[in-house]
């Protein structure tokens, strides 16, 4: 059985505290390990919400926490990878100096949208601590975008009641499309900083 199958199952059981701790580990599990495909199991949350009527604030509540806890492990390994550079003489690419000065400028955008971007929801909060960010105004960004992320997807799952397997096409058609613009984006932020450096020297 899948890791995402084992914490489906578990999700499955509220009477467990195996029910709510899979709900805020597969939020911290999917900051740690990117690929790990969390929002599937917080739809199926939402949609048992109306299906078995579970708490909504329950719900709620275990994926902000996993999520805060998600971000701020993410957030230290920033921390400690600039320390780390920091200690080597400074010493950053083009691109990770273009990174870090984006994040020190509009810091609080990015993390305010990060929930939004699935597949790169962590290098968010990495590139934060490169850039020196304070940790409340981390924690505080961080826990906003997560809180309307969650909403989101529960107001969905209430408005198509317990129909998981519509809910579900609809976030990875959303996933998928996210993901193919971040994509383009990170594409075209390589070119013109090559074309740049190119036309410098």
């Amino acid at each position: 059985m899948s890791i995402v199958e084992t914490l489906t199952t578990w999700v499955g059981r509220e009477d467990s505290p195996l029910g709510w701790l899979a709900l805020a580990g597969s939020a911290v599990i999917e900051y740690v390990f990117p690929p790990f495909p969390g929002d599937v199991v917080t739809v199926l949350a939402a949609s048992l919400v109306v299906a078995a009527s579970w708490s909504w604030f329950g719900v709620l509540s275990a994926l902000m926490v996993g999520s805060v806890i998600g971000a701020a492990i993410t957030f230290e390994v920033g921390v400690w990878w600039a320390r780390r550079r920091a200690a080597r003489g400074g010493k950053r690419s083009a691109g990770l100096d273009r990174l870090i000065t984006g994040f020190e400028k509009h810091g609080a955008v990015y993390l305010m949208l990060n929930r939004f971007v699935p597949g790169v929801r962590s290098a968010f909060f990495v590139a934060a601590g490169l850039a020196g960010m304070s940790r409340r105004a981390v924690y505080v960004y961080g826990a906003l975008s997560s809180l309307l992320w969650n909403l989101a997807l529960m107001g969905a799952g209430l408005a198509l009641g317990a129909n998981y397997d519509r809910l579900e096409r609809l976030v990875t058609t959303y996933t998928t499309v996210a993901i193919a613009v971040v994509v383009g984006v990170v594409v075209v932020w390589f070119v013109v900083g090559r074309v740049r450096r190119h036309r410098a020297s």
